[in-house]
């Protein structure tokens, strides 16, 4: 566990994370502070605690809006392709799955453990993670599209 302290509406807090994840909490806590900036700058009179809450809120819309959006564009990415195409896309993102599983057993053979000091690594193994989850996922989808075509 690391402990990361972090601003937000000009109050410090100290936060527990796991190893790693600094930086993306880093990120969200500034993304909570520049919300909680605006509502603050909009001369709003209004406590700490419902100022959080408020931002917050506006976050969260915004992430579930952007998440209405991806859901349709994953719906709508296929709906025009024949089967044989879907089929060719699965085929190679199988493929492209398998080279980054590769890539991940390789790199966990060599017991390469994220460090502070070594932070390329860490990336590496999170972006070859997020990677093979996204092949996983667009695979799956084809699957759905393709049985609902049958």
């Amino acid at each position: 566990m690391s402990q990361v302290t972090i601003e937000i509406g000009g109050r410090s807090f100290d936060v527990v994370c796991q190893e790693g994840e600094e930086s993306y909490l880093k990120t969200a806590a500034a993304m909570l502070d520049q919300e909680a900036q605006k509502l603050e700058s909009a001369g709003s009179r209004i406590t700490e605690s419902r100022m959080l809450l408020m931002a917050g809120l506006l976050l969260a819309d915004r992430t579930a809006a952007s998440e209405e959006k991806l859901t349709a564009n994953d719906s709508n990415a296929f709906s025009d392709s024949t089967n044989s195409e879907i089929m060719e896309h699965a085929s190679k993102l199988e493929a492209k799955l398998k080279e980054v599983e590769a890539e991940l057993s390789i790199i966990k053979a060599q017991n390469i453990t994220p460090k502070h000091d070594n932070i390329n690594n860490e990336f590496e193994i999170t972006a070859l993670k997020q990677e093979k989850d996204d092949a996983e996922a667009t695979i799956q989808l084809m699957i759905d599209r393709v049985k609902s075509l049958i």
